[in-house]
C-alpha cells in the first residue's frame, strides 16, 4: 500500500505555514530573537514554543523505543485524531468505519469533518466483527477506528483480529492506545514498521496523570507524520504543556508506582462488586475503569449522585444497556464507592 495516495490532493499540493521558530532551528543559546514579533521582557512564557516540541519527542523517543520522526504531539488526542481526519478524508465524499460502542469522538469529529460513518457493533465479547467490517469497507472507505483497550468496554482487541484489519483493510487503520498502560497487551507502536497503514495514538491524560495539561501522541511511519505536520497549527502545543509533560516523564517510576496501584484497587474492586445484588455482570478490563451491568442503570447513578458519587451511566451505548462505568479512584474513593453501593442495595 501506498500511503501518499490516501492523502487528500489538496493536502498533498498544500504549502505549509512556515514560522519563525520553524525557520531558526537552532538551539537559541546567546542569540537575539527579533524575528517573531514577541514581547522581549522574559517571563518563562514570553516566547513562542518550539512547533515541532523537540525536547520533549526526544524523550518519548527513548521511553517508546521509537525515533522522533515517527511521533507527532497535539493539544490532546482529540486534535490528533482530527488531523488525520482533514488529512485523509474528502468532506462529503469519503467515510470512516467505528465499531460501537467506542469512544464517541470518533462520529463527533466525522460529523464536523463532513464524514460519512460506517458503524459495525461489537460482538457479545465485545470483540471486533473482522469479516463484516472488511465487507462493509468501499473504496471511499478511509479511516478504520480501533480503540483497544475500548472505551467504554474495558477490553482489548484480539490481536490475531487486529493484525487481519490491518492487513486486509485499503484505508488507514487507527488504533487508540488511551489505556495501553492499564493492559498486559503489548502495544502496536512496536509494529510500526511492518504496516504503513497503521497508526497509534496514545495520551498523557490516563496512566500518567496529565488530563489538564493536553497533550496527545500520534505514532506513525515518517510519511504519515509528515504529512500532520504540514496541516496541524504551527504553535499546537504550548510551553507550559511541553514543560509540564517533560517534568512528569523524568518520573517513570512515579507512574510506574501510580499504575500498579490502580491496577491493584481495579482487583479490589472487581471483587467487592461481586457482592452487591444489584450487579449482574462485571466485564473484563485492561483498563482503569470497570464496565458493570446493573438492574437500573439511571436509577443507580442517580442514587450514586445524591450520596456525591459521580459516576458515568453507559446504558445509552450500543450493547450497554443498563450498564455502569466505574473509573478506579484511590483506596478511600473506591471503600466509599463500595460502601455505598452496598447500602442502597
Amino acid at each position: 500500500m501506498n500511503v501518499k495516495d490516501l492523502v487528500r490532493k489538496n493536502i498533498k499540493n498544500l504549502k505549509p505555514y512556515s514560522s519563525a521558530r520553524d525557520e531558526f532551528k537552532g538551539d537559541g543559546d546567546d542569540m537575539v530573537f527579533l524575528d517573531a514579533n514577541e514581547n522581549p521582557f522574559e517571563n518563562g512564557v514570553n516566547r513562542y514554543p518550539d512547533p515541532l516540541q523537540r525536547n520533549l519527542k526526544s524523550m518519548l523517543s527513548k521511553i517508546k523505543g521509537v525515533s522522533e520522526e515517527h511521533i507527532l504531539l497535539g493539544n490532546g488526542s482529540d486534535e490528533v485524531l482530527d488531523l488525520i481526519f482533514r488529512a485523509f478524508c474528502e468532506p462529503n465524499q469519503d467515510n470512516i468505519i467505528t465499531l460501537p460502542p467506542t469512544y464517541g469522538m470518533y462520529e463527533v469529529l466525522a460529523n464536523v469533518n463532513a464524514i460519512d460513518i460506517k458503524s459495525v457493533q461489537l460482538d457479545d465479547n465485545f470483540q471486533p466483527k473482522v469479516n463484516e467490517i472488511l465487507e462493509i469497507a468501499d473504496a471511499n472507505s478511509k479511516l478504520l477506528f480501533l480503540c483497544s483497550p475500548n472505551n467504554p468496554t474495558g477490553n482489548s482487541f484480539e490481536a490475531k483480529s487486529i493484525e487481519k484489519l490491518i492487513k486486509n483493510f485499503k484505508g488507514i487503520v487507527v488504533i487508540d492506545e488511551a489505556y495501553i498502560d492499564f493492559s498486559t497487551q503489548e502495544s502496536w507502536v512496536n509494529s510500526l514498521s511492518e504496516f504503513p497503514n497503521l497508526i497509534v495514538t496514545q495520551t498523557l491524560s490516563k496512566a500518567y496523570g496529565m488530563a489538564g495539561i493536553r497533550l496527545g501522541i500520534c505514532y506513525a511511519s515518517s510519511e504519515i507524520i509528515s504529512v500532520l505536520n504540514r496541516i496541524k497549527p504551527p504553535y499546537n502545543v504550548n510551553e507550559l504543556t511541553q514543560k509540564r509533560a517533560m517534568m512528569r516523564l523524568k518520573v517513570q517510576e512515579k507512574i510506574d508506582e501510580e499504575v500498579r496501584n490502580i491496577l491493584k484497587e481495579r482487583t479490589i474492586l472487581i471483587s467487592e462488586l461481586k457482592s452487591v445484588n444489584f450487579v449482574s455482570k462485571i466485564y473484563p478490563s485492561d483498563a482503569n475503569f470497570i464496565l458493570t451491568k446493573v438492574d437500573d442503570a439511571t436509577g443507580r447513578y442517580n442514587q450514586l449522585l445524591e450520596k456525591g458519587i459521580v459516576i458515568r451511566n453507559r446504558t445509552t451505548q450500543p450493547g450497554c444497556e443498563n450498564c455502569l462505568r466505574f473509573t478506579i479512584g484511590t483506596p478511600e474513593e473506591n471503600e466509599k464507592l463500595i460502601k455505598t453501593l452496598k447500602s442502597i442495595c
